[in-house]
């Protein structure tokens, strides 16, 4: 079984240079992967565009409307959300990398893979682009199997919350929603109170964090939460919302994670279930968020790749752990 990777200079289309999140993050990345003995371990694939109907059945025809029309000339959704030329293409190209990848996985012609394609995803809602990001790139995905039968979990480590996602999934129960993002911090969105609504109480999982938390307090609330709820849930596949700017030097972050940690993450998920798909969200220090994605791409090869870091986590997390089982004991075991 190999793992799978997709990538295209296409995704480079997307790019304004004084921005942070811009086509320099995939270069440093595919560089990394480039110098990295695993890129003789994975299978690089061509990303397939989505097709546009599926982008229908997440987002609202306004929000498509509004993409396709800043593509004309490239221009501005909001004050952090750029749309170059040919943006409405680009970012259904992300789209669709990610969905090819987990029907790749699913119909057992790889183990895992890994999505790295930009814009990411995980902000936009289905009614609104926002915070760097155009369309859903694993809410589409996850929507797309969900209709084939399958239990898809979205583990999202974004130092930012996903409201995006978390709002499309928020009152279904055949898709879970899991985060652990710094509080307070934008979007605003992520409490422990939040935990769906409707069909879908107790299907999304909250996490947030104080400011200076690292490793061993996401560590106890994967062994002590995620683990044990996503057990239960018993998903078909798990997509990985991958934000790198939960590391500790990251400019637009708050948290401490090591870049070891990433993988640590991954190995914890497979543990739960080995098809796991990963894509790119957040992460902008480009001396770092190299070595973060070859952390996590070495796990879902079987070839761990330790690096030197180190990064000292404050706070207690016990006490939100308290509040996360007391907000969840009506529908999981702990």
């Amino acid at each position: 079984m190999t793992t799978q990777v997709t990538f295209s200079a296409a995704f480079d289309a997307h790019d304004t240079p004084d921005h942070p999140e811009n086509a320099d993050r995939t270069a440093v990345m595919v560089d990394e992967l480039s110098l990295s003995p695993l890129s003789a371990d994975v299978e690089m694939v061509s990303p397939e565009i989505l097709p546009e109907r599926l982008l229908y059945e997440v987002h609202s025809a306004e929000m498509i409307e509004r993409v396709k029309e800043a593509s004309v000339a490239g221009s501005w959704i909001d004050l952090d959300t750029y749309v170059s030329k040919g943006d409405d293409a680009t970012a259904r190209l992300a789209a669709g990398a990610v969905l090819q990848l987990c029907e790749t996985v699913m119909q057992g012609r790889a183990q895992n893979a890994y999505a790295l394609v930009r814009p990411p995803g995980h902000h936009a809602s289905g009614e609104r682009s926002m915070g760097f990001c155009l369309f859903n790139n694993a809410a589409l995905a996850a929507h797309a199997l969900s209709k084939q039968g399958k239990r898809v979990l979205l583990f999202d480590h974004d130092v930012h919350h996903g409201n995006g996602t978390q709002s499309i999934f928020y009152s279904r129960r055949d898709v879970m929603y899991m985060s652990f993002h710094l509080w307070p911090h934008y979007p605003g969105t992520g409490s422990v109170q939040e935990i769906g609504e409707g069909a879908g109480q107790g299907y999304t999982v909250n996490a947030p964090l104080g400011p200076g938390m690292g490793d061993e307090a996401v560590r106890l609330l994967c062994d002590e939460v995620f683990v044990p709820v996503a057990r239960q849930f018993k998903p078909d596949i798990i997509i990985v919302s991958a934000g790198y700017d939960s590391h500790h030097s990251d400019p637009l972050g708050g948290l401490r994670l090591t870049a070891d940690f990433f993988g640590e993450m991954i190995k914890s998920l497979q543990g739960v279930q080995p098809r796991v798909v990963c894509t790119l969200e957040g992460g902008y220090n480009l001396s770092w968020i190299g070595k973060c994605f070859l952390s996590q791409l070495g796990m879902l090869v079987g070839r761990p790749q330790p690096v030197e870091d180190q990064a000292v986590g404050t706070g207690n997390v016990h006490p939100l752990i308290v509040d996360i089982k007391k907000a969840l004991s009506s529908y999981w075991r702990f």
